[in-house]
């Protein structure tokens, strides 16, 4: 190889040509999963039928009258005491009903998404009521300006493929005027698929009314929905919370796609068994189904069966544990195994810091998430402390994680021409290395991601550099986006508007 080269085929080449968007997007979201099966079919169909008989035998209590009177239609039955029972075939009838793939819509039709099959998809959750502050990296209550601000940063971030609000604005005392201004930030500054929560029914429908202002008129937004709900409809162990049910209903009536959360706790609200919580969980979120398909059978709803896992030392949350992440891959597959559209919760580390702890529960549970197939991973971006923290640093090194899972799934083409036996042959028998060959260039564009943060260097580079580390080149990152990126996605004449029904705090 010759000693001198020219400066656009050298070093700083390779480099800046390693920097530029690829020709061909190597780690696009929405890869194939299902490859990572924790539970044999077997072992599936055993959880399935034992969350069977519970519905069946158990069943659900402090059932809402409203939402009785419904269930009665459609074959459920009263035990007396309090309890609802779902015969199996009432729960069957669901599942076969059931929307099996929607569209998230964005306000911007090219950042939508079909949410189920085998693709998997990052996005965000979370009611984090604590912000790591970029300059003193100390925890502070999380703000309405932090909401907007995590909202502009996100909307740049390729990875995130929805973005429910992440953080609970503190300093917004008014639950309605929260509400409000919480769905006001996320069509303010994204035009990706966004997603809030409702404190109560009552605000669905002047909340719908802003959305169809910035949809262009009334009626506008359930036309094409761009926001859906979280709703926790099911309080374990085994019983409807009316708050949530009242808000299913509204979201119903005004076509608000929901996720419907069950997140029960191992050894708390759950059995401490793994196999005992999945069928607890899944018996739940399956009552949440049969909810909806007494309602409006096919509504559009992601089955978000979220298992949780507490030290049961301690009590404390523990999102980032091994048992955290085989219980979420094993929820996707069973979700899946039931072509349902699946939505589990990983990436949710109890890290404090950005640091080695950090790196390791998020690596570990996102990937086994995405592995399994979840179609819908929540909390896998910024997340921090147990969910009771949230970063702006973090965001950014979740993305690039987040390529390198997609990576990952996407696997290994084996093709004629990805086989290389020429070029094989044509380095033995020429340079004796393929440096540089047509074969390797076409490779370097097509199969490999390159990280923006993670440092490559030999460590007398990196010292010479600075020496810094992840969270110091995140934060670098975060706060060009954040000087840099201030989007308009309401017209001057839509935010009047809004402001002129709504109090916009901002």
């Amino acid at each position: 190889m010759c000693a001198k080269r020219a400066e656009g085929s050298g070093r700083k080449g390779r480099h800046a040509k390693r920097a530029a968007k690829p020709v061909i997007d190597p780690c696009p979201p929405g890869q194939i999963g299902g490859s990572y099966k924790p539970l044999t079919d077997q072992e599936v169909a055993r959880i399935y039928d034992t969350a069977l008989n519970l519905l069946a035998n158990l069943g659900l209590g402090e059932v809402p009258s409203r939402l009785h009177g419904d269930l009665m239609k459609v074959g459920a039955t009263d035990k007396g005491a309090g309890r609802v029972l779902f015969p199996t075939a009432l729960v069957e009838d669901a599942i076969a009903g059931a929307a099996k793939t929607f569209v998230l819509h964005g306000r911007d039709a090219a950042r939508s998404i079909e949410v189920g099959g085998n693709k998997v998809h990052f996005g965000t959750g979370g009611a984090a009521v604590q912000t790591l502050d970029m300059d003193s990296r100390a925890y502070r209550p999380s703000t309405l300006e932090d909401l907007h601000n995590f909202t502009r940063l996100q909307d740049t971030l390729a990875n995130v493929s929805w973005y429910t609000r992440c953080c609970v604005a503190t300093d917004v005392p008014d639950i309605f005027d929260l509400d409000v201004n919480t769905a006001y930030a996320l069509i303010k500054n994204t035009t990706k698929p966004t997603a809030t929560s409702f404190t109560v029914a009552e605000n669905v429908a002047p909340i719908v009314e802003m959305l169809d202002i910035a949809a262009g008129g009334p009626g506008e937004f359930s036309k094409r929905p761009f926001m859906k709900a979280h709703i926790s409809p099911i309080i374990s162990p085994m019983r409807y919370g009316e708050d949530a049910v009242d808000v299913v209903y509204e979201c119903i009536k005004h076509n608000v796609p929901m996720s419907c959360i069950v997140a029960a706790q191992a050894g708390a609200t759950a059995p401490a068994t793994l196999a005992g919580f999945l069928a607890q969980s899944l018996a739940e979120t399956l009552a949440s189904l049969v909810m909806v398909h007494a309602i409006k059978p096919g509504f559009p709803m992601v089955f978000s069966n979220w298992p949780l896992v507490i030290d049961l030392r301690t009590g404390a949350f523990s999102g980032g544990s091994g048992e955290s992440a085989v219980l979420n891959a094993a929820s996707a597959q069973v979700s899946n195994w039931l072509g349902l559209p699946s939505g589990v919760a990983c990436s949710m580390t109890d890290a404090k810091a950005i640091d080695a702890q950090y790196g390791m529960e998020k690596g570990l549970t996102s990937l086994a998430a995405a592995l399994a197939g979840g179609n819908l991973i929540y909390e896998s971006s910024g997340m921090t402390a147990s969910l009771l923290g949230v970063s702006f640093e973090a965001f950014i090194l979740d993305d690039e994680m987040h390529s390198h899972t997609y990576r990952a799934l996407r696997g290994i083409e084996v093709t004629e021409d990805n086989l290389g036996y020429d070029a094989i042959v044509e380095a033995v028998m020429g340079d004796g290395h393929f440096l540089g060959g047509a074969h390797t260039l076409a490779a370097m564009e097509r199969d490999y991601f390159y990280p923006r943060l993670a440092d490559r260097e030999q460590p007398i580079t990196w010292a010479e550099n600075g020496s810094k580390d992840a969270w110091d080149m995140a934060q670098v990152r975060a706060r060009e986006i954040l000087a840099t990126h201030n989007p308009a996605y309401l017209t001057p004449e839509q935010d009047a508007a809004i402001r002129a029904k709504f109090n916009i705090l901002t």
